[in-house]
């Protein structure tokens, strides 16, 4: 799980991984998503004063197709009761135009923040995870 410089990962075949609770470790990050494909690399950047993670983290596969399906089920799923946000890590670094927040009243108590994500995800690129708020 050693982590070489950025330059010689496969962008491609790497996911960022944000939205961590403080509990999940690199160890987690390989055994969870080495359910969607063969796992090559798990890197969190660690802060260099408490040695603790960011909050986020990018998981390198071994190829583009095993990313891609990673990204389709693994997205907002929830990890120690928060819910993840898994995309390529070359579109965290774009920049996106800001649309709108939409609002939803009198949710089904069923309805959580994945359900929210995969249904809304159909119009365009959601910025934020979406926030169930009871």
């Amino acid at each position: 799980m050693a982590a070489g410089p950025i330059a010689e990962r496969n962008q491609d075949a790497t996911i960022y991984v944000g939205g961590l609770d403080d509990k999940v470790t690199e160890t987690l990050m390989w055994e969870l998503f080495v359910q969607a494909g063969p796992v090559v690399n798990v890197h969190m950047p660690k802060d260099r004063v408490t040695q603790q993670h960011q909050g986020y983290g990018f998981v390198e596969f071994l190829g583009e197709e095993d990313a891609d399906y990673a990204i389709k089920i693994m997205n907002m799923i929830k990890v120690h009761g928060k819910p993840i946000r898994v995309n390529k890590a070359s579109a965290h670094q774009k920049n996106l135009d800001v649309g709108a927040n939409v609002f939803i009243g009198n949710l089904d108590p069923e309805v959580d923040e994945k359900l929210l994500y995969d249904t809304f995800s159909a119009f365009g690129v959601i910025l934020q995870t979406p926030k169930v708020i009871n």
